[in-house]
Parts: C-alpha cells; sequence; structure tokens
C-alpha cells in the first residue's frame, strides 16, 4: 500500500522549508552525551583533560540554532488559527479562552508543519502548545493497527498520564484516538490498545523501545514527534533509546521539542533531528518564574525533623521532597504517627499506587505528597502554593522542576529549601546557577517566623490511616456489568473432592 504524504490531515499544505530527508542524519549509534560515567576518560596530565578543565562549558545553557527561515507571527486568539471548530467548541467548553504567550507564539508555525523548538516554565502551557498542533494536524486521519501517527515521549509515567489527560477531551472531539504506554504496568493491555489503532500515542522511551522490538508497534507512520522534557530524558539515560526510536519515525516528518529548561544535553538531539526550527522563548534558560518566591531555611541537623513535620501539619496541601526512597518511606511514617494526613510517592511503588496516590492528593484525601525526584515533572495540582525541599535539590534543574509544582498557569506559591549548616556552600552555587536570589533566615521549630512563611504549625500528635476511598462504582457495582452471583437461589453443584 502506497504511503501518503505528511500532511494529509486537515492542515494539508505543504510544509514550509521542509527538510529534505538526507538531511536526517541516519545513525543508530549512540551519542557521546550518553555513555556511562565509567567511561574512560583522557589521562592526567594529557592537553584535552587540561583543556576541559580550563573552559567548562556554562551550567544549563546551550547555543540556540539559528533559524533561516523566519517565524510566522503570533496570534491573540484560538479562532486566528485556523483550527477545526470541533476542536475551537472543545476550547470553549473546557474554559481555554485565550492562548498562553507559549502558545500563541508557536502554534502558527507547528500547524504549518514547522519544526519547534520551545521553552516556557512549567505551567505555562507547553502541553497544550505541541498537543493542540498534534491533534490539528491528524484531524480526519485514521491510524492502521499498530501503525501510530504521532508520538509524545516523556520521561516519566506521571507526566505521560498527565498529558494524555490534558490532550484527552479534544482528542474525543476529533474523533482521535489516544494511548499511553509506560512501564510498570501491563504490556499486554497496550499491546492490545496497539492493535485496536492509535492516533497519538504518549509514551516513555523504554516501554516504547520494547513495544518496537516485540512487533507490537510500528513507527513507519509517525509524521510528527514530540519529545516534552527532553533535558530530563536525556539525564535520565534515554538519549539512546530516543535517539533509536526517532531513526524508526518517517525522516520527513515534523519534530517538537519544548521543556521547562534547555542546556547541552539536547543539543545533539536539537541540531541532529530538528531542521530550522522555529525558536521560542518564554522564559530565560532556567524558567524562573517571576510570581514564584524563593526561602533558604537554615536550620539545625537535631532540629530539622521537627521543624519539617511542623511544616507538613500546615493548613493546606504541600509537596515535599527528600532524595531516597527509603527516607521518603520513613518520614511518612513519622508524620502518619504524628497525625498528618501523608503519602509517599517514588519509583519503588507500583504505577496503580502511585496513580492512588496522587488522585488522593489531588482531591484532598492527603494533604502532604512526600516524594523523590519522581514527582518533579508531570504533576499538576490547582493551588499548591507550597513546596518544600526537606533535602536539597542535586542540581538547579531539579530545583526548578520541583518548585515548578507551584506557582502555575499564573497562580503564585512559595518553594522552601531546608538547609544545614554543610550544605549551605552548594546551595549557594544551585540558586546562583538557577538564576535565583532567595530569602534566607535561619528558623528553629516552633518559631514564629517559620510560621509566617510556610504556615507551620504544631500536629496533632494522634496517628491517622489513610485509606483507598471506596469508589461509588464497586460499592454498588459497576454500571453495565453483570452483578456477583448472590449466595441465595440455586447455586452450582459442589465439585467432589479431589483425591490425594
Amino acid at each position: 500500500m502506497a504511503r501518503t504524504s505528511r500532511s494529509r490531515g486537515y492542515y494539508s499544505g505543504t510544509r514550509q522549508a521542509a527538510a529534505a530527508p538526507a538531511r536526517r542524519a541516519k545513525s543508530n549509534q549512540p551519542e557521546n552525551a550518553s555513555k556511562p560515567a565509567t567511561a574512560k576518560s583522557p589521562k592526567a596530565g594529557s592537553r584535552t583533560q587540561s583543556r576541559r578543565r580550563a573552559t567548562p562549558p556554562p551550567p544549563g545553557d546551550f547555543t540556540l540554532p539559528v533559524t533561516h527561515t523566519p517565524p510566522l507571527p503570533p496570534v491573540e486568539a484560538f479562532a486566528d488559527l485556523g483550527l477545526p471548530p470541533a476542536l475551537l467548541r472543545a476550547l470553549e467548553a473546557e474554559g481555554v479562552t485565550v492562548p498562553f504567550p507559549i502558545q500563541a507564539a508557536t502554534l502558527p508555525n507547528s500547524l504549518a508543519g514547522r519544526d519547534v523548538l520551545g521553552r516556557g516554565r512549567t505551567g505555562s502551557g507547553k502541553t497544550l502548545a505541541f498537543g493542540l498542533a498534534v491533534l490539528a494536524r491528524l484531524a480526519g486521519t485514521r491510524a492502521e493497527p499498530r501503525r501510530p501517527l504521532a508520538v509524545v515521549l516523556v520521561p516519566t509515567r506521571e507526566l505521560a498520564q498527565q498529558v494524555t489527560d490534558a490532550l484527552a477531551p479534544y482528542a474525543r472531539a476529533l474523533g482521535l484516538r489516544q494511548a499511553t504506554v509506560v512501564g510498570g504496568v501491563s504490556i499486554g493491555r497496550q499491546t492490545a490498545a496497539l492493535r485496536a489503532g492509535v492516533d497519538v500515542l504518549v509514551a516513555t522511551p523504554g516501554r516504547l523501545r520494547d513495544l518496537v522490538t516485540r512487533g507490537d508497534c510500528i513507527l513507519d507512520d509517525v509524521g510528527i514527534t514530540v519529545l516534552d522534557e527532553a533535558d530530563q530524558m536525556t539525564d535520565m539515560g534515554f538519549l539512546p533509546q530516543i535517539t533509536g526510536l526517532l531513526e524508526l519515525t518517517r525522516p520527513d516528518g515534523q519534530r517538537l521539542l519544548f521543556s521547562a529548561t534547555l542546556d547541552r544535553n539536547v543539543d545533539s538531539l536539537v541540531r541532529r533531528y530538528l531542521h530550522d526550527p522555529v525558536v521560542h522563548s518564554v522564559d530565560p534558560t532556567g524558567g524562573v518564574v517571576t510570581s514564584m518566591e524563593h526561602h533558604v531555611l537554615h536550620v539545625h541537623d537535631a532540629d530539622k525533623n521537627a521543624t519539617a513535620t511542623e511544616i507538613a501539619a500546615r493548613d493546606g496541601r504541600v509537596i515535599m521532597f527528600l532524595d531516597t526512597k527509603h527516607a521518603v518511606d520513613r518520614f511518612t511514617k513519622h508524620l502518619l504517627k504524628s497525625g498528618v494526613r501523608a503519602s509517599a510517592l517514588h519509583g519503588g511503588k507500583s504505577q496503580p499506587q502511585r496513580t492512588r496516590t496522587l488522585a488522593q492528593f489531588k482531591e484532598g484525601h492527603v494533604t502532604v505528597l512526600v516524594a523523590t525526584n519522581v514527582a518533579a515533572r508531570g504533576i499538576h495540582v490547582d493551588d499548591l502554593d507550597l513546596v518544600v525541599n526537606v533535602d536539597p535539590p542535586g542540581d538547579h534543574k531539579d530545583y526548578l522542576h520541583r518548585g515548578g509544582r507551584t506557582a502555575r498557569a499564573g497562580e503564585s506559591g512559595s518553594v522552601v529549601t531546608l538547609v544545614l549548616s554543610h550544605q549551605r556552600r552548594d546551595v549557594d552555587h544551585l540558586m546562583s546557577h538557577a538564576g535565583i536570589r532567595p530569602k534566607t533566615t535561619a528558623v528553629r521549630s516552633g518559631d514564629a517566623e517559620l510560621t509566617r512563611i510556610t504556615g507551620a504549625r504544631t500536629p496533632s500528635g494522634i496517628p491517622v490511616t489513610i485509606t483507598p476511598p471506596t469508589p461509588p462504582a464497586q460499592a454498588a457495582g459497576r454500571p453495565g456489568s453483570p452483578a456477583r452471583r448472590r449466595r441465595t437461589g440455586t447455586r452450582r453443584p459442589r465439585r467432589a473432592p479431589r483425591q490425594q
């Protein structure tokens, strides 16, 4: 069967400045940046090593590519984009009336088929910036079994689910089928969804690679590929998987890369796979949010746990980040014994556990989410005004993405970092790299200043137990499903006892 051109959807115009297939570099070799840290390094005293030491790359930044074709101008309203009428009605029904700056700037170009490199802080509207373009360009198309038409690659399961949920009402309006493929859940169900046909596939790189290897997913028809939070995917070691997957998509396909922070780790992806991209940056490289307050609280080691506990007992929800899974579990148990409704979220939890924990936190059944960096991206909670780094993050990017859980979509919020005496110099450097000047205060548990900054208060001390609420469908039987057999009336005959 003959392949159709890339512009077969609602937007049937030819791509501006389309890249020739020969311009797409073809190689399945992993990038040098993805090699493990245990690789051999130059010998001491060599010219290479001394030259690298003399000119270290600036942290958290990279040189933006040069755009040769002028971008299309921004729009003021979604109606100016020529979106399908059904999509405009869905936007109105969802209360999305005015495009955010990153949407207004990038959508005219991505709808025209241009490659796009977009940078904007968390909560700035990046998901709809690429999502509306993907859905609008696919309107009127239908994927064949196992052959998705668009792929959105994300670093974490939580972000995959958030993207899927955010795009769901608009995909339904256009009759497009979505599916999410991530690790930690049944691969059989994901395979079945692909066999039924998926137009837009949201995936983590590892699970998608597994499905491709098994022959359950074929990427030959993928004409639009989105890399969401590409810098974290490269930091997590996914660069070989990403490049391998990109090589399997159509060589003339459109590539959209969006992130809150961009650094040299994604430089190779941009230069290798984005042709003459439209570059748009809502914020500086670090993605600092002006509506966010930053506080560094100097605490004593012996008093740190009590200080964190009082903050957790505040009136209102809070996300608290710690370094390790063990520390998260231990602190969560301590909070529960202290009378604080807390729940743990980290990579050691199964996907159903993580999904249930996030739902309980969003619904207010749990007021404190204690988490590792697994929650630093891909979690959106309305009206969350405080994030606490009980353990300071390892670098400025982790700090920005942890803090990005608050002050989203124009709201205000605070990020508080507890710092011990031996951590002060490292945290100062981290803040400098992030372009942040925090307010520094020395506090102890019970201080009025701690209460003023965080709303801290003394916990009740009455232990609590978090039990998942019983969904009404389970209590009364799921609608449309047969009820369980009752023990009254005619019973099945009992089987004869098995002979031993």
